[in-house]
């Protein structure tokens, strides 16, 4: 299989399905910023092995909901999905690690070393794919929505999870 086919030399190319798109179409946004966020998680997963395998988890999901993004209306076929046993998951994780850190009473920072500032690179990109797919406005989308929310919140929480475990202290925010 050749890597370019040139029928995007143009600024179109095709949704799964055929139909073809502009590339600045709002679901080209949605998916495009997906796989940004989906290459960053392979970033920090290779900057630390003690997380890969649950990051890797991760981004076999985000593949799922990428084919969901890039897939028009009807399909012949169907498409691997997100569930909420997969929401269920990031909770878990969640509250997991957050029972090891320091309770938050304060904002803190970005940073505090390149694992965790990388990491909160990544969740600021989630939010952008979640903002993405919201601006959808449909329907079927909900469940990604919750699944995009709940894997910037398990991100924050692996930033500050990355800081204990390097033993450097957070950043809090000075109000003056």
């Amino acid at each position: 299989m050749k890597i370019y086919t040139k029928t995007g030399d143009k600024g179109e190319t095709s949704l799964l399905g055929g139909t073809r798109v502009s590339k600045s179409h709002q679901k080209l946004e949605a998916y495009g910023t997906l796989d940004e966020l989906n290459s960053n998680i392979g970033l920090i997963a290779s900057m630390n092995s003690e997380y890969q395998v649950f990051l890797l988890s991760i981004q076999h999901k985000l593949f799922n909901i990428g084919s969901r993004l890039a897939a028009e209306k009807e399909l012949s076929f169907p498409l691997p999905d997100i569930s909420n046993y997969d929401i269920l998951l990031l909770e878990n994780e969640i509250d997991r690690l957050n029972e090891r850190l320091p309770k938050l009473k304060d904002f803190i920072l970005p940073g505090g070393s390149v694992l965790s500032a990388q990491t909160q690179i990544t969740r600021c990109i989630c939010r952008r794919v979640e903002r993405h797919v919201v601006g959808l406005n449909d329907l079927k989308y909900n469940l990604i929505i919750s699944y995009l929310n709940r894997l910037s919140d398990y991100l924050f929480v692996l930033s500050r999870e990355y800081l204990r475990i390097e033993n450097i202290e957070e950043v809090k925010w000075k109000k003056d």
